[in-house]
């Protein structure tokens, strides 16, 4: 069990660090769900995570915290909108029925993220 989880952090890890640069991959649950099973299989990458100079500071923030600094919403919301409407402007722009669906998709991104306190340094 302990390599599957290690194999699976891994995947969690590497998708949440692509989530920093893609808009709909989120990155502070897919970091979250890598600790918890390098926690479970790995003190030492675990470790590693946690004292990470750029992705321990978004496990460290949440965990302690349960809030997103101001600057990580306001980038997610923006991206999230620009990527979703340029879906709905040029790639589904005769479906009504996937227009409105990916519109409800953008809401309900941006009321989750917007639903937790704002991180203040």
């Amino acid at each position: 069990m302990k390599t599957l989880f290690i194999i699976l952090g891994s995947v969690a890890l590497a998708l949440g660090v692509m989530g920093i640069f893609v808009p709909l991959l989120p990155t502070t649950p897919l970091l979250l769900l890598a600790a918890a099973l390098y926690f479970k299989s790995s003190p030492r990458l675990y470790e590693w995570l946690l004292n990470h100079p750029r992705l321990g500071e978004y496990i460290r923030n949440f965990r302690e915290y349960r809030a997103i600094p101001l600057r990580a919403k306001i980038v997610s919301v923006t991206l999230v909108w620009i990527t979703i409407g340029y879906c709905i402007i040029s790639v589904v722009e005769e479906w009504w029925w996937a227009q409105a669906l990916m519109s409800a998709l953008a809401l309900a991104i941006s009321s989750h993220i917007l639903s937790f306190d704002t991180l203040k340094k």
